[in-house]
């Protein structure tokens, strides 16, 4: 499937004054460059899921790394363990990016979603000046009314034997009547400085490159590019008491005290054994 850009669609892109269209060529025009990892920036009116159409292009046709699909509205949107994320139209940035991390053992390929999460709050509290915290492993967490709601999501798939694509949704413009779940947010909610989703989107894309360079140059070693250290401190799963819901439907509850060298999330249990997590729904019993 091949997405047309939104930038050359005329179907009702006005309907709402609020939620102005992306525009796909002025958004090529500042994020490709020669020698940047941005190669091409498509924008579609709408899609099932920017993650499943950019898969079967990376794996189909071969696509360079570099690729940026953005969709203004997802119907069939997806988050960890196949949840359903859907929005009101243009009211988020619902995006995925493909990545080639060629020279970058596989065994490391697990930090990205971590790596991307730390880019995506890098961006927010720069271009927005909302503290975005991370819960492990893929959720972005933002302040409303002194409470802690989840804003954002990231979800990482492999395409083919030397791909990953990563999908990215943020809850930019969505007022408290449209929160799909009480436990949502958005960035107006949260009282950022700027909800122009363009401006938003060229920062967390450059976030991105930047860490994602610094990581592939260090051979994805987590520590060595600083990854593993900045994703600790803006971890907001870190000293709190959890309940790790595992696949098979057991669950863990300890301390998390460390994310380690795999990216996993560690937590301290009463009978005093350090149990590493590579995988489960975490859900945050008691504050920090």
């Amino acid at each position: 499937m091949t997405p047309r850009d939104a930038s050359d669609a005329n179907d009702n892109r006005w309907s709402d004054l609020d939620r102005p269209p992306l525009n796909g060529t002025a958004l090529r025009r500042a994020l490709v460059r020669e020698g940047g990892l941005w190669g091409d920036v498509r924008v579609t009116p709408r899609t099932g899921s920017t993650n499943s159409d950019l898969v079967a292009l990376a794996t189909d046709e071969k696509a360079a790394e570099g690729v940026v699909l953005v969709a203004e509205e997802q119907n069939a949107g997806r988050g960890r363990l196949d949840r359903q994320w859907t929005a009101p139209a243009r009211s988020g940035l619902f995006f995925s990016v493909l990545l080639r991390p060629t020279g970058v053992p596989v065994e490391r390929w697990g930090w990205l979603p971590l790596l991307t999460g730390v880019a995506v709050a890098t961006a927010l509290s720069r271009v927005a000046g909302v503290d975005t915290a991370l819960k492990w492993p893929n959720d972005l967490l933002v302040t409303v009314g002194g409470e802690e709601r989840k804003t954002g999501g990231i979800l990482a798939e492999r395409a083919g034997n030397d791909a990953v694509v990563v999908g990215i949704g943020i809850n930019v413009t969505l007022r408290e009547d449209e929160l799909p779940v009480p436990g949502a947010g958005s960035l107006a909610l949260a009282g950022a400085t700027t909800t122009d989703r363009d401006t938003v989107l060229r920062a967390v894309l450059r976030s991105l490159e930047q860490w994602y360079e610094k990581w592939r140059a260090a051979g994805g070693d987590p520590a060595a590019s600083g990854l593993q250290e900045t994703y600790a401190a803006g971890c907001a799963t870190l000293g709190r008491v959890v309940r790790a819901e595992l696949p098979g439907g057991t669950s863990i509850t300890g301390e998390a005290v460390a994310v380690d060298g795999d990216g996993r999330l560690v937590l301290a249990t009463e009978e005093g054994v350090q149990q590493p997590v590579g995988a489960g729904d975490i859900v945050h019993l008691r504050p920090a």
